[in-house]
This record gives C-alpha cells, structure tokens and sequence, in this order.
C-alpha cells in the first residue's frame, strides 16, 4: 500500500525500486508523498532503460546523462529534472550499500538546478479579511464554527493543510495552550495555540460534539478528528478545504489566485520573522527538517523591506 506501480518495468527493476521505497519508509521513516515521487521517477527511468536494452545493474554515468538529455527535450522543468536526478542518485546510492553495484553512476553527474522561487504570502490586512470572511461563509451555523477554526488554527500554527485536515480530536481537548502535530515521516512536534484560535477552536468543538452525540444516538460511528467528514479517510479532505479558501477569499474580497493553504503557512512563517522571532525556533515550528528551508522566508522578508523603502521613503523620489 502507498507505493507506485512498478508492473511495467522488468521484474529485476521492480525489485530494485520496492526495496529502495521500503527502506526509505523503515530507516528515514519518508512520508508517502515523497516515497510516491521517488517511485513515480523511478519508474520513469526504469521504463527508459527497458527501452535501450539496459536496467539498474548495468546503466553508466552515459545513461543517466541521456536520460536527462530525453527529459530536457520533453520539456520538463528544471525543478522536476533535479528530482529525477535525486531519485537516481539515491537509489543508487542505496544499491551501492546493499553491494549490488560496486560504483555509483551518478554520483558526479552535475543537476540542472532547481529554480528557487520565493514563496508567496500575504500581508496582515489580507489576512485579517480572510478570518473574518471564514466565520461568514457557510451553509450553516456549525458550517462557519468549523470555517473559523479552520483559519484561526492554520494562520496561528503554520501547520500543512495535510496536518489541520487530518488533527484528532484529542489534540484539542482540555482547551490546550500548546497541541502535538504529526508531521511528514510521522514526526512529531508541538505547537501554540493563540488565543484566538482556542476560542475559535472551542465553539467548534461545543457544536461537533452535540453534532457528535446525535449521530451516536442514531446508530452511527463518531469521528475521531477534529474536522471530520463524509469521504473513506473520515476527515475533511485537502481538495475539499483549498475549495473552501478560495471561497474565503472570494467573501473577503481577497484576489483568489493569491489564497492557498499554502500562502496561510508562509505567512505565519513571515509575520513571526518581521516581529522578532528567532528563525531556529520558526524551524522547529513549521516542522523543517534543515534550517535551510526556513531561511528563505529571510529573502521574503527582505523583499518587503526593499518595496517598503522604494515607495514610501521621502528620499526615494522617482525621476
């Protein structure tokens, strides 16, 4: 379960792949979207190999380098050839430690680079809109409880939508100041609650358990997360919430290209960093494995305080 189907490369490859994706899910405890890339890549090349007679056991530095070549002309990005050549060099690495292989093929070979994009975010204002919007949409009045809870606990904790939709119930209870998140590779961490986001999070809670209780009384199973709902999982669903921000965005007036769960998560990274907080400690917050990733919320940062001087400094007066 969780892994890609490797039926259509040669059973020596398929081999190769499920024992590399297992370790990565025993050892580095990787989290299945990232295992699904690495099998996803994998294949790919597996599948380009096959074609030109070759597989895992006898493919050269030559290899991997054309490979690269035939992606490049099929038009992939930057971004995605640089993952590719990750997948291969992992697996081959792994290959190399298991003493399949004596060498590693393309352990020297020189990436395309990924192009480093700064993440979007949003202001405070826009922010503050999208709050308010929340607790005014919905169908009913359990519907904008639960929409209000939702924002208030994304914007305070910088959790990924995976982690919000998918948070138990027992994370909650007691009115908590600080809750344990599970995040990707099932590590956990915790983080604060603010106070709007506990009282938020409360009326929520109130409403879903008299919900709750309705539907024991009929008969019916209870959930046990916090934003529960009507799919297999027994939780809200990603698609189902980024549809509903967009919706948020549309009441608060808000341009809706610019609203993903996503851009909520970079901006409490953001607005903690201009207010003082200690990047090491925004780290440990949003879940960063290398600080690295959590640095370039800096660049965003600097971006803004460039814009700020341009246009509003009295000295800095266009021609």
């Amino acid at each position: 379960m969780g892994q890609p189907d490797v039926t259509q490369v040669s059973s020596g490859m398929d081999r190769w792949i499920s024992a590399f994706l297992d370790a990565q899910a025993a050892e580095l405890g990787a989290a299945r979207n990232t295992r699904l890339a690495y099998g996803r890549d994998l294949i790919d090349f597996a599948g380009w190999l096959k074609e030109r007679g070759s597989d895992f056991a006898t493919a050269s530095r030559e290899d991997v380098e054309s490979y690269l070549i035939f992606c490049d002309a099929q038009g992939l990005s930057k971004a995605t050839r640089a993952r590719r050549l990750s997948s291969i060099r992992q697996i081959f690495r792994f290959a190399h430690e298991e003493g399949w292989r004596d060498d590693h093929p393309a352990l020297r070979i020189k990436g395309p680079g990924a192009v480093q994009r700064l993440p979007k975010s949003l202001g405070l204002p826009q922010v503050e809109l999208l709050l308010d919007a929340a607790a005014r949409t919905g169908r009913t009045p359990g519907e904008k409880l639960r929409n209000k809870a939702l924002m208030e606990l994304l914007y305070a904790t910088g959790m990924r939508v995976s982690e919000l939709v998918t948070l138990p119930l027992a994370a909650v209870r007691g009115n908590p100041k600080m809750i344990l998140v599970k995040g990707k590779g099932d590590k956990e961490r915790m983080v604060p609650m603010s106070p709007p986001a506990r009282a938020a999070t409360q009326l929520w809670l109130v409403h879903r358990d008299a919900e709750e209780d309705k539907l024991r009384k009929a008969g019916k199973p209870a959930s046990r997360f916090l934003f529960p709902g009507p799919g297999v999982d027994g939780h809200l669903t990603r698609q189902h919430f980024y549809l509903l921000i967009k919706d948020f965005a549309l009441e608060g007036g808000v341009d809706p290209s610019l609203v993903t769960p996503h851009t909520l998560r970079h901006a409490f990274a953001t607005h903690l960093l201009a207010g003082g907080a200690d990047l090491m400690v925004i780290q440990t917050l949003l879940g960063h494995a290398d600080v690295a990733t959590t640095e370039i919320y800096t660049h965003v940062l600097d971006d803004q305080l460039k814009d700020l001087v341009l246009n509003h400094h009295p000295l800095a007066r266009k021609s």
